[in-house]
């Protein structure tokens, strides 16, 4: 898979802000990574903080937790149309404003293109997770997306990332 780098911004931009997790164990500011790579001849964007946190945190937050929404971007190369782009953004900034208020979990990257949206989360626990979005998303209108979690205490699947692009 050909990953290509193309900014990168002060964690304070697009989501890239430590979550309540995280600022307790680090006061140095983070740089996150936006970058592109193709899936089926269609642009994927990821964005993510581009360094482990520490061992601290991993051990704390073991379960991957995925946040997908399916949508139909064939009129607009992969990408998702702007009405339902819109409603993805409600639905991230939801989730950053209680990643800042709670120490249940952080962002791990967040991937759009070939007709997939994901918010990826490393949590708790499953419970925790379900019972924070649940109250989170109780007054917003109900959003097309689809949960799965996996265990992976040693951030493995964040570590692929982080390795696929600073290999590009």
């Amino acid at each position: 898979m050909t990953r290509i780098l193309i900014l990168t911004l002060m964690l304070s931009f697009f989501g890239f802000r430590k979550s309540k997790a995280q600022e307790k164990e680090s006061m140095e500011e983070q740089k996150g990574i936006i970058g592109r790579y193709y899936e089926n001849d269609l642009p994927v964007i990821m964005k993510f903080v581009n360094e482990l946190p520490n061992e601290k945190i991993i051990k704390k937050l073991p379960f991957l937790t995925v946040v997908s929404w399916k949508y139909d971007g064939n009129e607009n190369n992969g990408m998702p149309p702007k009405e339902i782009n819109e409603r993805m953004i409600v639905l991230e900034e939801a989730l950053e404003s209680s990643m800042n208020k709670s120490d249940i979990f952080t962002h791990a990257y967040s991937r759009t293109g070939n007709n997939l949206k994901e918010l990826v989360y490393y949590t708790t626990k499953q419970d925790d997770f379900m019972t924070m979005l649940n109250r989170t998303l109780e007054k917003h209108d109900v959003y097309p997306i689809e949960i799965n979690f996996y265990e992976d205490k040693e951030w493995t699947d964040f570590q692929k990332i982080l390795n696929d692009f600073k290999n590009k």
